[in-house]
């Protein structure tokens, strides 16, 4: 079926939008069957609650799973609510344990029980053991369903067992080897199964595996998966035994949900979790009042600062009109070093040992970047102001910039020594810190070269 493009994807929603205001249900279930899944979606993440329960309603039974399936985990528990029972049963069954499990942390407690209860034992089961992870591992977010086979058995019958699970394993294309207790051993691709002898044992064209432990770092085994470029990552418990694979797919699911996180709190801001044209505007302001609050506390030390030098700022009102310049700098100098390392931190190219290194790269980056804007502060403010200003400008972003550029480059990799998430510690602190020590330095250069 085909597609829309982005221009016809707008017109279509806006069509669908006033046949939901108009109640023509029939009209709506036309403009609806032209549309691809992920055209489904993208219409279903800018309605309300309600009319996302109706237009999911009005959708062919194949396609609303597969709808359901690409829906985010928070609008999923809210369409949840919306359906009734027996809609909800049905489409909770044909998920995969995985998504039943981030489902079910989105809804209630007592719907959750009542989901869990109209699985079948088996699901039940498969689900209950991706459920029994803490929350932030691989375990709770890997699929228990793995194509697995003996080392010793014949590349015929391995490709039958492919062939037998293509409905319920999550992937077919790798293959877990595993010995007579589930310990993993080996893994073999589907296309090395193909290309074998149909009578040569799986042992013999099997390749090292690799693996994660299920109590792992979710991010931590999705950029493991990431990194060497896996269509799929197996997972094991303490014993070695195999219990689920992490599919590429759900990797970067992964990787996006904490890029998205560390850029919301970079910039002072909870993340939403959920597509914002469906984020009540309570929850928007729930997710930035905290760190307003916080920041507005921190700027106090920036005014205690300047209250200890009025009277410098006094006898020379001048200094005054450069305060914003020098504080902006600082911050963006900070910011750009921090943003840098904590990118560098998610992606492994630098660990907590290289503190070290990292204070004296971004300490000789500040002071080649303070060099260069202090020559043109120093530049622009001689001519107006004369070179003593000029000197006390010049001299100060060279510090600022040092300063700025180390303390930004140190504070995410401090906080994730602390167990604390680097993108916290990252923009909105240092940008507070960064003014109150930018401050102190320039008045500190500017009695001393002007002998206030």
């Amino acid at each position: 079926m085909a597609g829309v493009g982005g221009t016809d994807l707008d017109r279509a929603t806006t069509a669908i939008e006033r046949a939901l205001r108009d109640r023509r249900l029939t009209d709506l279930a036309g403009l609806l069957a032209p549309l691809r899944s992920p055209d489904v979606v993208a219409v279903l993440e800018q309605l309300s609650g309600h009319d996302r329960a109706v237009v999911y309603r009005l959708l062919p039974k194949d396609v609303a799973l597969a709808v359901f399936e690409a829906l985010d985990p928070s609008l999923q528990g809210d369409l949840v609510l919306g359906l009734q029972a027996e809609e909800v049963a049905r489409v909770f069954a044909g998920l995969e344990p995985d998504d039943r499990v981030s489902l079910l942390d989105e809804v209630p407690a007592g719907v959750a029980t009542r989901l869990l209860h109209g699985l079948t034992p088996g699901e039940r089961e498969r689900t209950a053991v991706v459920l029994g992870y803490p929350g932030g591992s691989i375990g709770r977010r890997m699929s228990p369903g793995v194509v697995t086979v003996h080392p010793d058995a014949s590349v015929a019958a391995a490709l039958d067992r492919v062939k037998s699970r293509l409905d319920d394993a999550e992937t077919v294309y790798t293959v877990a080897v595993v010995d007579d207790e589930r310990r993993l051993v080996g893994v073999v691709s589907l296309r090395d199964l193909i290309r074998a002898e149909r009578g040569a044992a799986v042992g013999a064209v099997m390749r090292e595996p690799f693996a994660v432990l299920a109590s792992s770092d979710a991010e931590a085994a999705a950029r493991r998966c990431a990194d060497l470029k896996l269509l799929a990552l197996l997972v094991v418990d303490e014993e070695q035994r195999l219990v689920g694979i992490l599919t590429v797919d759900d990797a970067l699911r992964i990787l996006e949900e904490a890029d998205s996180e560390d850029q919301a709190r970079i910039g002072g801001a909870e993340p939403l979790r959920r597509p914002y044209l469906s984020t009540p505007v309570r929850a928007l302001v729930r997710s930035r009042v905290v760190w307003l609050l916080v920041l507005a506390v921190g700027a106090t030390l920036t005014v205690r600062v300047l209250e200890v030098f009025e009277a410098t700022i006094a006898q020379m009102v001048v200094l005054s009109v450069f305060i914003p310049l020098l504080i902006g700098t600082g911050g963006n100098t900070g910011n750009q070093a921090a943003t840098t390392i904590t990118r560098a931190l998610a992606l492994g190219d630098v660990a907590l040992r290289d503190i070290g290194k990292v204070l004296a790269r971004e300490a000789c980056t500040g002071l080649s970047l303070g060099l260069v804007l202090g020559a043109a502060g120093f530049g622009l403010a001689t001519l107006v102001y004369g070179p003593s200003v000029g000197a006390v400008i010049g001299l100060t972003l060279v510090a600022v910039c040092t300063v700025a550029a180390t303390v930004g480059g140190a504070m995410p990799i401090v906080a994730k020594r602390l167990g604390a998430d680097p993108a916290v510690f990252s923009n909105p602190f240092i940008s507070t810190f960064v003014d109150a020590a930018g401050l102190i330095l320039y008045f500190l250069i500017a009695r001393a070269l002007l002998g206030l």
